[in-house]
């Protein structure tokens, strides 16, 4: 399972390969970086034009990727450049792959094995081993077959170069012609952490048959108005059709004490836009924490004085009553009878 970097990046390093990066053979291995592991020679679309055998040519200067487009059935035509940078013969090996994206949104290829769609279009012929000798720049064509019941839309694919288990990719931008249609949906949305630590995570799902270049804004409300959350901007990925990409994004806004609706917004050119939310709570549990055993002592204490005062009411009344010479002695509940008085002597 290859990795491709994205070309910008190649270019931020300043390296020579501006469409191809190093690939990984193994599929929990990183990318070869191409300046720190460099195979010894370089694939690159050559330069010139990709021609469709129906005509309809449309030049090119430096080209980072292949781009290419047709209609259903279309036979597409361009040319790999390879240079040999030593002073020894390589024998490179090419092939066609399917492209993807990873769980995190990273640009990968698929095995020869794998690749069932456009990367399967992709014929090299005789070409498809190549010996370079030192010093030296080998032209290869190759074709692209549009199957006749194709789907309309973008098919994302690469040119694979391999050699000794080094593989070198080079993307292939490839179009096929009728009605584009840019749609995504946001999924799973959560709230994780707290704090400057706290992140939105979410999930992107292409619904479209175009590749899209996502802008995503955050939105939240509070029991208290609006909380700050984030502006739009441009997502660090390019969405492939029918692929998932699982993304976080940092809140740095987050609130201390709230109870929140966190609401995600992504866009992407051709009309595409989609939103998803989740509530969260928000609660300094350490302060809670303390305040609690502060509460809870307290209570304690309260409950400790009262039965403490109510054992001393207990042992200075005794409930029997008045005791005398060991006998008990309880009032007489019935009152003295009291003498009529007339004022005449009996």
């Amino acid at each position: 399972m290859p990795v491709l970097h994205a070309p910008h990046r190649l270019q931020r390093a300043g390296l020579i390969l501006l469409a191809a990066t190093a690939l990984y053979s193994g599929p929990a291995q990183p990318a070869y970086g191409a300046a720190a592991d460099e195979p010894g020679w370089t694939a690159e679309p050559a330069a010139g034009q990709a021609v469709p055998r129906t005509g309809g040519a449309r030049p090119y200067s430096t080209r980072p990727y292949f781009y290419m487009a047709g209609t259903a059935g279309t036979v597409l035509e361009d040319r790999l450049a390879l240079a040999n940078t030593t002073d020894q013969e390589h024998t490179v090996t090419l092939r066609g792959a399917d492209a993807y994206n990873t769980a995190d949104g990273a640009f990968a290829v698929r095995s020869a094995a794998g690749s069932t769609g456009a990367g399967a279009w992709i014929t090299f012929g005789a070409g498809a081993t190549v010996k370079i000798p030192p010093h030296t720049r080998a032209v290869v064509p190759f074709t692209v077959t549009v199957p006749p019941s194709s789907p309309t839309g973008d098919h994302p694919a690469a040119v694979v170069a391999t050699e000794a288990g080094r593989e070198v990719g080079v993307r292939v931008h490839l179009r096929v012609g009728g009605p584009a249609l840019a749609a995504l949906t946001v999924e799973d949305v959560a709230v994780r952490g707290r704090g400057a630590a706290a992140v939105v995570a979410y999930t992107l799902v292409n619904r479209g048959n175009v590749a899209l270049a996502p802008e995503l804004s955050l939105r939240a409300e509070g029991l208290f108005g609006e909380v700050p959350g984030r502006g739009a901007r441009a997502l660090p990925v390019e969405l492939l059709p029918g692929q998932r990409v699982e993304l976080t994004e940092p809140w740095p806004g987050a609130p201390v004490l709230d109870r929140v609706r966190v609401s995600v917004t992504v866009t992407a050119p051709g009309g595409a836009r989609a939103e998803g939310s989740a509530a969260a709570s928000f609660v300094p549990w350490r302060a809670a924490g303390w305040t609690g055993l502060g509460l809870l002592g307290l209570g304690g204490s309260t409950l400790a004085a009262l039965f403490l005062v109510r054992g001393r009411r207990t042992r200075q009344d005794p409930p029997g009553g008045e005791e005398t010479g060991g006998t008990s002695v309880r009032p007489d509940p019935t009152p003295a009878p009291e003498h009529e008085l007339t004022g005449a002597s009996r």
